[in-house]
């Protein structure tokens, strides 16, 4: 099974998400109003032109979807989880500098990408050994 990466994007009325470039010889996109909304949809699609290269005998080459946010969509979608002034006690990058990503007034560099990365993952690991008693 071919792994494919899907990029999601912030859209004009919520979010889009698309295949990169492979040699599928087929194309998918999907969209929705939320995250959850544009991969299920993306899903939809998937599924729907299965169906179609089976009704018309054609071989169908399955695919394993491998889902990237870009950073404004991240930054949008986890607006109510995170405030940028916690994102950047978490990443080390300025709230003014989050909110011209999460606004598209400037895109950040590979290394800024991979600090946020950083960040979050480290975060992440922390808040997962948590426990309660």
């Amino acid at each position: 099974m071919k792994k494919v990466n899907v990029y999601i994007e912030l859209a004009g009325n919520g979010y889009s998400a698309y295949m990169d470039k492979n040699d599928l010889d087929y194309g998918l996109i999907g969209e929705g109003k939320t995250v959850d909304e544009t991969i299920a949809d993306f899903k939809s699609t998937y599924e729907a032109m299965r169906s179609y290269y089976h009704s018309v005998n054609k071989p169908f080459e399955e695919a394993e979807f491998v889902f990237y946010y870009d950073i404004a969509s991240f930054l949008e979608e986890y607006s109510k989880a995170f405030s940028l002034a916690g994102l950047e006690r978490i990443t080390g990058i300025r709230q003014a500098q989050l909110g011209h990503y999460l606004h598209g007034r400037s895109k950040p560099t590979r290394k800024t990408i991979a600090r946020i990365q950083k960040g979050i993952q480290a975060f992440a690991d922390k808040l997962s050994s948590v426990q309660f008693a």
